[in-house]
């Protein structure tokens, strides 16, 4: 880094001869101000050891001149307040320990803008320097506290003020002026000289050659030119974007029991394919969807191969094969719900994923509308036991096989169903996050609702697609998700009852701001069942509306047509919801949030007929697992025997 004094413009011979330059005083700052940081530098709660005869504690005293808030940066740098616990064992190491705080005390400020400031440390009243003068008076000085007294101990810092860009130049590898993009880094002239924002600008320069194919960008050298006058920083940055350049070989390591065949079958990226950061990102983002990996990273070569690409190294680690586990979920529409599970996360050894569940429900008395003798509560209990496995990469490839099978009693506030239900079926995957799977589904089961007792019999050939765009499963703050299903049931294929069922939703997350603390997420859902009258269709097949993961506030599936005040369910389904995402701090965000949905007699929505609305608001608790959700909901037009509000618990965001 340059210095220029006035008209005089030279070469510091070192960086430390700068430093000695600054740290040099020869009278105590006035004190303007004066922290004791929250206690973290031997003031409030926090107590130095006693005096002793066998070492020498010390009392740390931190005076700032002007009003900064630069508490938090002396913490990490300063090793007396790290050590301010264990006292040294005599003079000369207390010294040597305030002596060594000087230079890191000077870079945190100088990291900070404040090329000018100055930084003093006394012991026991005598001032120390970079260049070694006092040090024999200071221990002098502190050796006569042994035994008596704490070693008084002073940082004396003036930062006056920050220094601001005012030249900033781009240059190539050849010297001339780089014309970037406008808004490739946001450091302009006026801005705080601060080694935070200059080093934002060489990361933002590099991740735009890195975006545009050229992987070995970086940074060749910056040249700083501190203009102490005028309190001003001239910076030049020097550019080797580097050659264009696509993927080469990826090679794959670090599995033990996880077939590399497998691995690869996740890899969409083929080599000769354009580099780009975003590539190497759905690389770790699709084989992170593989249950038995629990972490994968990339590594790029130091240099391109013959045929001008850059090899690539997946490295994985795997999962415990073995989980079990339990989650809870609670509303006071619907009631209190639990879950048990197992898992084998590589069954057979080919990432096989075997799960066993069982889950129990309590249906409140509020959503349990139909029941008409109270004293059989046992009655608005439901739950079900269920499997499913999943085998990826069939002999390498991209398709899955899937199965499921499910005992299941459901208990709405509608209806009763006792069911057994049998899925198989193949998913193929196209790239990562899109997919596509078709099989056939077999259910029996009996029923009973305000219209009578039925018994069933369905067999299914479902086709579903899938894109999921966004960048996180649990709490997605940015992107999108499309699903859709359609399943015709046929009575040629032993069917009771044919009829065509079909669902589709999509979600968007639109960030407010570069971090992502405050997003706006909206979700869209609508169904149709089509080719059978309502009565012919099963209870549990029809559409219904309410609950924690539709319209919240009212109680779950309970929205739709009725029979007096018994929801019987439609063949038609809308539901829309719209939340603003805001994060408070990094673990605590709050979540206000409309919801609207009804269904429907036809088998299209119709809006003849009135949707139901809610409104509420949610505190999120954001974890490494995902974030922990609490939401209350007011029904904003509510019919007779609705609650008030609702309350659910869960982990995740709502969708």
């Amino acid at each position: 880094m340059r210095r220029v004094d006035g008209d005089v413009r030279g070469r510091a011979g070192t960086a430390l001869c700068l430093l000695a330059a600054l740290a040099l005083a020869t009278s105590s700052i006035p004190a303007r101000a004066q922290f004791d940081f929250f206690g973290l530098f031997g003031g409030g709660d926090e107590e130095p050891p006693a005096p002793s005869a066998d070492a020498l504690p010390y009392d740390l005293d931190i005076v700032v001149a002007g009003d900064v808030d630069i508490e938090d940066t002396f913490e990490t740098v300063s090793t007396l307040y790290r050590l301010r616990g264990d006292p040294p064992p005599d003079a000369e190491a207390l010294v040597r320990r305030a002596q060594s705080d000087l230079v890191p005390f000077i870079d945190a400020l100088w990291g900070l803008g404040y090329y000018n400031s100055r930084v003093q440390i006394e012991v026991a009243g005598v001032p120390l320097t970079i260049r070694g003068e006092n040090v024999a008076a200071a221990a002098a000085a502190a050796r006569a506290y042994r035994g008596t007294e704490l070693v008084p101990v002073r940082v004396l810092i003036e930062p006056e003020e920050v220094f601001r860009v005012r030249q900033l130049r781009v240059l190539g590898p050849d010297g001339a002026p780089l014309v970037l993009p406008e808004g490739v880094y946001t450091l302009e002239p006026g801005d705080e000289a601060t080694s935070a924002a200059v080093l934002a600008a060489q990361a933002d320069i590099v991740d735009y050659y890195r975006a545009a194919s050229r992987p070995l960008a970086a940074i060749a050298g910056i040249d700083p030119v501190v203009v102490h006058p005028e309190q001003a920083l001239d910076l030049t940055i020097r550019v080797a974007p580097g050659p264009v350049a696509g993927i080469g070989p990826i090679a794959v390591g670090g599995n033990e029991d996880v077939p590399e065949s497998v691995i690869r079958s996740f890899i969409y990226t083929e080599p000769g394919d354009p580099y780009s950061p975003e590539a190497l990102a759905s690389i770790r983002r699709s084989i992170g969807r593989i249950e038995a990996i629990s972490s994968v990273r990339v590594r790029e070569a130091d240099a391109l191969n013959e045929n001008g690409n850059l090899p690539l190294e997946v490295v994985v680690s795997e999962r415990l094969k073995r989980v079990f586990g339990v989650s809870a979920s609670y509303s006071t529409a619907d009631g209190p719900a639990a879950s048990i599970y197992w898992a084998h996360r590589n069954l057979f050894g080919g990432a096989e994923r075997l799960r066993l569940e069982a889950t129990a429900l309590y249906l409140t008395q509020t959503g349990a509308r139909a029941q008409r003798d109270p004293d059989e509560w046992w009655d608005d209990i439901g739950g079900k036991v269920s499997a499913s496995f999943i085998k990826p990469a069939l002999w390498g490839t991209r398709n899955d096989f899937l199965a499921d099978a499910v005992v299941s009693r459901d208990r709405t506030a509608g209806y009763t169903a006792e069911l057994v239900n049998v899925t198989a079926g193949i998913r193929h995957r196209f790239g990562d996050g899109f997919n596509v799977q078709a099989g056939v589904e077999y259910e029996t089961g009996r029923g009973k609702d305000v219209l009578g007792d039925y018994d069933y019999t369905l067999v299914g050939l479902p086709v579903a697609a899938e894109l999921d765009g966004s960048d996180s499963r649990l709490d997605p703050r940015e992107g999108y998700r499309l699903r859709a299903g359609v399943t015709p049931y046929l009575e040629a294929f032993g069917s009771s009852t044919g009829f065509t069922y079909a669902l589709a939703e999509g979600s968007v997350y639109f960030p407010l701001d570069a971090l992502k603390r405050y997003v706006i997420a909206a979700r869209v859902e609508v169904g149709s069942i089509a080719g059978a009258e309502l009565n012919e269709v099963p209870a549990n097949r029809r559409f219904y509306a309410g609950g924690g993961g539709s319209v919240r506030g009212y109680a779950y599936r309970s929205l739709g047509p009725r029979i007096g005040t018994e929801p019987i369910g439609g063949r038609s389904l809308f539901e829309a919801s719209l939340e603003a995402r805001l994060r408070i701090t990094d673990s605590i965000g709050i979540v206000p949030f409309v919801d609207a949905g009804s269904a429907f007699r036809e088998s299209y929505p119709s809006f003849d007929e009135e949707l139901r609305f809610s409104a509420g608001v949610g505190l999120r608790y954001h974890t490494a697992i995902g974030p922990l959700r609490a939401d209350i909901a007011f029904p904003l037009n509510p019919e007779k025997g609705d609650d008030a509000f609702g309350l659910y618990l869960g982990i995740g965001q709502a969708f």
